[in-house]
């Protein structure tokens, strides 16, 4: 009876967040469904504190990334990049696709995957309006990206910060690992969206190029940069100085919140607060149904080892997982187990749950909220086109990361 009550509290809190109804918020189902199986006695006062003890700095963390990402907003660093985007395209088209790829990256890498989707997606439509030029190669590379190339750094996704935690290891070296799998995600997306969407890339007549006489360095905020850039040297020495890199993130959100004065209600409405309930909350759902059963049956289905086979394995089922669960359970179902392997099981591990999701909709929450900012947007997304996109990225870039993966734990020591 235990196990059933917390299967059935962990697929609530699942199809809540799915199907984000308004009459029963994901947040609000999983905080009952907890409730619920703490009052049952299906979890202890003792397991609930533990996964709230486990899951609070990794909450922390996310909280100040996601008001540092508003307070770069706010500075002005998002209008730019769209600036930016439009000067380096030249319009071209194919270009912009260049430009939008590595804004996306960079900004997932650095402020986290939601930043892309919330921030940065309104930007691409604008950016790509004034060319003549479809959205679609560009709206579709935001949600790509999105997710696999959020495989860089700790912070660059929620999954990456919890797996960051659990393994202890330093931020240099999660990036040092993570490096090679990125720049394999990114060359894989690329190759298949800019072969995809050719034809939705023409190239101008002749004469016709766009010369954009901006002084686009002049234009770009310096300040918002600069914190970007020691919130991330923070980062890097974190571990070398025995401070939390949480610290560092609510350093340079607390400079940006000070100098653009933004108010308080407008802080605690960029920290998301009803989306970390719900990742509390859900931790504690997970907690009960892996003590009941759940993670002796992902024991028995997720191979132990580092060799490259295993490798592909995990990453392989993780990504399976991530798309009929969503990413961020399968994160915390998968992650004890993977993570028994050391640093190289709890990495594929996040190569699946993070490239895995671009094949369904259903598979991260940030695919989730994209859909929503593309309809905002008056624009239709197509399932038979973002499954036939999955299709073609999914497995090489699984393939190519988890190669590499396996290559750079062999160097980086």
């Amino acid at each position: 009876m235990s196990e059933a009550a917390a299967l059935v509290a962990l697929a609530a809190s699942l199809a809540a967040a799915v199907a984000r109804p308004r009459w029963a918020p994901d947040w609000a189902v999983a905080s009952l469904a907890a409730a619920a199986l703490a009052i049952g006695g299906v979890l202890s006062g003792h397991e609930a504190s533990a996964a709230v003890r486990h899951l609070g700095p990794t909450v922390g963390f996310l909280a100040a990334l996601l008001v540092l990402a508003y307070g770069c907003r706010r500075a002005g660093l998002f209008d730019a990049l769209g600036r930016v985007m439009v000067a380096g395209a030249r319009g071209r088209p194919r270009r912009l696709l260049a430009m939008v790829f590595l804004a996306a990256a960079g900004t997932t890498a650095v402020l986290s995957l939601d930043a892309t989707v919330v921030l940065l997606t309104p930007i691409v439509f604008a950016t790509a309006a004034r060319l003549p030029t479809s959205s679609r190669p560009h709206m579709y590379a935001c949600t790509h990206l999105a997710n696999s190339s959020s495989l860089v750094l700790p912070v660059s996704n929620l999954t990456n910060l919890l797996a960051f935690q659990a393994l202890s290891i330093s931020f240099v070296r999660f990036g040092g690992l993570m490096a090679l799998p990125w720049l394999a995600a990114l060359a894989v997306e690329w190759a298949v969206l800019s072969r995809v969407f050719r034809s939705e890339l023409p190239e101008p007549a002749h004469g016709t190029t766009e010369r954009s006489a901006v002084d686009v360095a002049g234009r770009v905020p310096l300040f918002p940069l600069g914190v970007l850039g020691a919130t991330l040297v923070g980062f890097g020495f974190s571990s070398l100085i025995g401070i939390a890199p949480a610290w560092f993130a609510g350093a340079g959100a607390l400079v940006l919140v000070v100098r653009e004065r933004i108010s308080l209600p407008a802080v605690v409405r960029s920290a998301e607060p009803t989306f970390l309930i719900f990742v509390l909350a859900l931790g504690l759902v997970v907690r009960a149904a892996g003590d009941h059963g759940l993670s002796s049956f992902v024991d028995s289905l997720v191979p132990h080892g580092t060799a490259l086979p295993q490798l592909l394995a995990i990453a392989g089922i993780s990504a399976v997982v991530a798309n009929l669960l969503n990413n961020l359970p399968a994160t915390l179902i998968l992650l004890p187990v993977a993570a028994a392997s050391g640093p190289g099981g709890a990495l594929a591990m996040l190569i699946g749950v993070n490239v895995g999701p671009n094949l369904t909709y259903t598979g991260s929450l940030a695919t989730l909220l994209w859909r929503r900012v593309v309809h905002a947007h008056a624009e239709a997304t197509d399932l038979s086109q973002f499954t036939r996109l999955g299709l073609l990225t999914v497995p090489p870039a699984l393939a190519a990361c988890t190669i590499c993966l396996w290559l750079a734990l062999q160097v980086v020591k």
